[in-house]
Formats: structure tokens, C-alpha cells, sequence
């Protein structure tokens, strides 16, 4: 095997759950092969570089082999090669995701008539 289609090699390599995922990834520009923006059909070959960009990472892999055949987490990390830089880069994300208070509503769900009289007082009504 020569090539592979960018699509299916993404999700062969566990990048995207579904096929669907990666080819729409790849229309809405957020996968770059070799510095040029990649279309689905593009043909993927050993030694490429890949930017790839999913909703909450953004990875700098080269290709060290190729598969079309979805396989086990184990079998997918031998597919690329992450750099150093993009490790350190997502491991900051992550930190600083874990850091970001979270904002959640202060009340689950439509305040109690005893919810409503605390909000007025504090509003001064």
C-alpha cells in the first residue's frame, strides 16, 4: 500500500470517530498535509506532515506507516509520530482547561417561589 485517502487514514488512526468526521475536518480546511490545506481524497504517504486540528487539540504528527482498516488504540499510535512541540502544546491546553473555573448556572432549573424571593432581596426589589 503506496497511499491512502487523508479521510480514512485519519480515522484509522483514531483522529476522528467516524469517516464522516475526518472528510468534514478536511472540507472545513482544519487538516493541513505537508503545509497545504488537504481535501478528503487526498492521498496520504509515508512521511508526510500533518497539522491536524480537532475540537479541543491541535497535533503536528508525521506519517511513519499507512492503513485504511480502523484497529485498535494500540495499533493506531504506530501509524504517526507526534512532535515534542505539539506534545508539550496540548499538555499546556490541557492544563490550563483543568485551571478555567467552571461557570454553572446557580440554580439547576426554574427557581423555587423561596429561589425568587432571595434573588429579589439581593436585587433590591
Amino acid at each position: 500500500m503506496e497511499r491512502v485517502r487523508i479521510d480514512k487514514w485519519l480515522w484509522a488512526a483514531r483522529f476522528f470517530k467516524t469517516r464522516a468526521l475526518s472528510a468534514r475536518a478536511c472540507d472545513l480546511g482544519r487538516i493541513h498535509s505537508n503545509d497545504i490545506e488537504a481535501k478528503p481524497a487526498r492521498p496520504v504517504q509515508v512521511a508526510d506532515r500533518l497539522r491536524i486540528r480537532t475540537e479541543s487539540n491541535e497535533y503536528e504528527i508525521e506519517v511513519l506507516a499507512l492503513s485504511d482498516q480502523r484497529g485498535p488504540a494500540s495499533v493506531a499510535q504506530t501509524l504517526y509520530r507526534e512532535s515534542e512541540a505539539s506534545i508539550e502544546r496540548r499538555r499546556l491546553a490541557a492544563e490550563e482547561r483543568k485551571n478555567t473555573p467552571r461557570f454553572e448556572g446557580f440554580y439547576p432549573g426554574r427557581p423555587s417561589k423561596r429561589d425568587r424571593r432571595d434573588l429579589n432581596r439581593l436585587r433590591g426589589h
